[in-house]
């Protein structure tokens, strides 16, 4: 290093230069101790080290050996980007800062993250995977309808949200709930309306794991003397289905012949049937017609609806093992299911109106049955 040089005054002036050669760190001040151990930003190296560079006091220095043998400094705009940094983006000095805190692209961030989770990354998550979860479960509200599906099958709900009011009358839930460590929320009525997706949520919602349908043949395989079947054609509104299932509850039908399973289970349809929908199972076959042929090959009598021909209501004599067929809430049953019938049963009233609501023709015609087998 230079240790003197002649000022104007003729002075002795001593002047250290900073050797960054081996440890990057400024070296202290051999007058006054202080100083050392922060490393230097290279922008002060380029500065003291450029050359040519005036001193404080007036003189020159000559440019460090390592200088030479790196040859010439390239131009900022010539010089090439680090991988981390985009594009377009200019590099300033502060890119050379030991401090500064570099970010993986996002692109390669995921990708680390999916490669080596075990090293604190996030582990990827399947939209797949999700998409099949949430076919795969179906939101139940209503206290009469939570507190059925609890005491029937406590192991199909995911999770629970409550008022604060229902608490006490769902203390055993709650319990249950904490021991099998399923997730629950003591929530306000606004919260619970976002998760359930109503208003007449009843102060409880569960999300649980869909029942799947039933084959026919496994039915039949556990059927007894005394069977009565409800088939549905496109009976689709989740009002009417609660209320039909609420009907075959009451009256000891157990079986619902239908297109879609997963009908049965709409929040809607379970909180109308008010407790009915852990009674009943939903049966399905290779298509609605094939599930009846099925049926009456088991030695089941099929017995279908019309508002203006039939056998009056008061008049039939209904078997211990039938399949009622009952149609959609508009046009009724198609000819193809209504010619598939042994029987056809027809409920008298005044006339006034077209035909009863499914879900009321039902209910007395179920009434009925259980009237004359019971």
């Amino acid at each position: 290093m230079n240790d003197e040089f002649k000022g104007k005054s003729g002075k002795v002036k001593v002047m250290y230069v900073r050797d960054e050669g081996e440890s990057g760190s400024r070296a202290p001040n051999p007058r006054t101790g202080k100083g050392g151990g922060r490393p230097a930003r290279q922008e002060d190296s380029r500065r003291s080290s450029g050359p040519g560079r005036r001193s404080e006091e007036g003189g020159s220095r000559k440019p460090r050996s390592d200088e030479g043998s790196r040859g010439p400094r390239r131009d900022e705009g010539s010089r090439r980007p680090r991988s981390d940094e985009g594009s377009s983006r200019p590099r300033s000095d502060e890119a050379f800062s030991p401090w500064r805190t570099v970010s993986r692209p996002p692109s390669e961030r995921a990708s680390v993250e999916e490669k080596q989770p075990e090293q604190g990354g996030k582990v990827a998550i399947d939209p797949e995977m999700i998409r099949r979860q949430r076919q795969e479960e179906t939101r139940v509200y209503g206290e009469n309808a939570c507190q059925a599906l609890f005491q029937s099958r406590p192991e199909a709900i995911v999770r629970a949200w409550f008022v604060q009011s229902v608490t006490p009358r769902f203390r055993d839930a709650l319990r249950w709930l904490a021991a099998n460590r399923k997730a629950y929320h003591v929530v306000e009525d606004a919260e619970l309306a976002k998760a359930s997706g109503t208003e007449h949520h009843g102060g409880v919602c569960f999300i649980i794991k869909k029942r799947m349908g039933m084959a026919v043949s496994e039915w039949l395989s556990q059927a007894g003397e005394k069977d009565c079947v409800l088939a549905l054609e496109d009976v689709s509104n989740p009002h009417n289905l609660g209320g039909i299932m609420r009907s075959c509850a009451h009256f000891g039908v157990k079986g619902l012949l239908v297109n879609d399973a997963s009908l049965l289970e709409s929040g809607a349809a379970v909180r109308t049937a008010e407790g009915g929908a852990e009674h009943v199972q939903a049966i399905s076959g290779e298509s609605f017609a094939a599930g009846l042929e099925a049926f009456r090959k088991a030695g089941y009598t099929i017995v279908t609806t019309s508002s203006h021909e039939g056998t009056p209501l008061a008049k039939a004599e209904l078997p211990a093992k039938m399949v009622l067929v009952l149609g959609q809430e508009s046009e009724g049953l198609s000819d193809s299911a209504f010619q598939q019938g042994d029987i056809s049963l027809s409920i008298g009233g005044t006339g006034n109106v077209e035909s009863l609501n499914v879900s009321v023709a039902t209910g007395i015609l179920l009434a009925e049955w259980w009237r004359q087998n019971a």
